[in-house]
C-alpha cells in the first residue's frame, strides 16, 4: 500500500505537466483545426531556454521559468504568423507537411547549438525530499506541480473569464459567424497557438530540472501530448487535463510493478484499450472548447 501511495503521489505531479501538454494542443487543434507536430520541439525549446537562464547566464530560477514561458508564446506567434497564416485554407495535407518539416528543422537546431550531449539544470530547492509519513517528494517536484496547477487554473479562466477566451470559443463554435460578429480571427490564431505553445513550453521548462535535456527529448513529449488530446477527446480541455493525470498514472503504475522500461508502454496501451471501447475519447462533446 505504501508502495501504491508513493505511485500515486508520483504520477499526481507528473500529470500536471502532461495535463499542460494536452491542453495546449488541444486547443490549437479544437481552434484552428491544425495538427502541430512542433509542440514537442517547444517542449524541448522550453527545456533548453530554462537551461540557458539558469546554467549558463546564472539567473534566478524562478525568473528564467517566466522568461522561458515568454519566449515559448513568443515562438508560437512567430510559427503562426510565418508559416500557418500563409497556409490559411489549404488542404489538411499541405498543412502537416509543413509542420512535420518545421518540427525536424527545429529539432535539428537544437542538436546544433547545443550538441547532442544530454544537459542537466540545477536546482534551488533542498535536495532531501519532503516526507509524509510512508511517501516522499522532493521539493522539485512539488514546485512543479503547484506551478502546473497554477497555469491549469489560469488557463481555464482565460478560457471562460475573458474577451480573448469568448473569442476563441466563438471561433470554435463557428468561425464565419465569429468573423460577422467582429472578432479578429487572425488574431485569435495567433493567440491560440502562442498559448498552447506557452503551455509545452512551460512544461519543458518545468520538467527539465526534474529530468535531463537532449535535443530528442520533444519526440515522445508530443507523442504523449497527442496521446493525451486523443484519450480525453479532440477540442476537450478538461479531457486533456483529466487525460494527462490518466497516462501519468499508468505510467507510474508499469514502472513500479511491470518494469521501467515499459513505463511509456503500459500509458499507451490502457489509451489503445479506451479507444477500442470509446473510440472518440472519453469526454468528447459537441462543444468541446472552455
Amino acid at each position: 500500500m505504501d508502495q501504491l501511495l508513493q505511485h500515486a503521489l508520483n504520477a499526481m505531479i507528473l500529470g500536471g505537466t502532461y495535463a499542460l501538454l494536452g491542453i495546449g494542443l488541444t486547443l490549437i487543434f479544437g481552434i484552428m483545426r491544425v495538427v502541430n507536430f512542433t509542440h514537442g520541439e517547444v517542449y524541448a525549446f522550453g527545456a533548453y531556454m530554462m537551461y540557458m537562464f539558469v546554467m549558463l547566464i546564472g539567473a534566478n530560477f524562478i525568473v528564467s521559468l517566466v522568461l522561458a514561458v515568454v519566449l515559448g508564446v513568443m515562438l508560437g506567434a512567430l510559427i503562426e504568423i510565418v508559416l500557418l497564416r500563409r497556409l490559411r485554407g489549404a488542404d489538411i495535407d499541405t498543412t502537416m507537411l509543413v509542420m512535420i518539416g518545421a518540427g525536424i528543422a527545429m529539432q535539428n537546431s537544437e542538436q546544433l547549438v547545443w550538441s547532442g550531449v544530454a544537459k542537466s539544470i540545477n536546482s534551488p530547492f533542498p535536495s532531501a525530499p519532503l516526507v509524509m509519513g510512508a511517501v516522499s517528494v522532493s521539493w522539485t517536484r512539488l514546485f512543479v506541480f503547484a506551478v502546473a496547477v497554477v497555469l491549469i487554473a489560469a488557463t481555464y479562466a482565460l478560457i471562460q473569464k475573458t474577451r480573448l477566451g469568448k473569442s476563441m470559443r466563438a471561433t470554435f463554435q463557428d468561425r464565419e459567424a465569429a468573423a460577422l460578429m467582429g472578432v479578429r480571427i487572425d488574431r485569435v490564431h495567433t493567440a491560440t497557438f502562442a498559448l498552447g505553445s506557452g503551455l509545452a513550453a512551460a512544461a519543458g521548462a518545468l520538467l527539465g530540472p526534474v529530468f535531463v535535456v537532449y535535443p530528442t527529448i520533444g519526440d515522445l513529449a508530443s507523442l504523449k501530448a497527442f496521446a493525451i488530446v486523443i484519450l480525453g477527446g479532440l477540442g476537450s480541455i478538461p479531457g486533456a487535463t483529466i487525460g494527462g493525470f490518466i497516462l501519468a498514472f499508468m505510467e507510474e503504475l508499469g514502472a513500479g510493478y511491470v518494469s521501467s522500461g515499459y513505463r511509456d508502454a503500459m500509458g499507451f496501451l490502457l489509451i489503445i484499450v479506451i479507444l477500442l471501447v470509446k473510440p472518440t475519447g472519453l469526454f468528447a462533446r459537441k462543444e468541446r472548447i472552455g
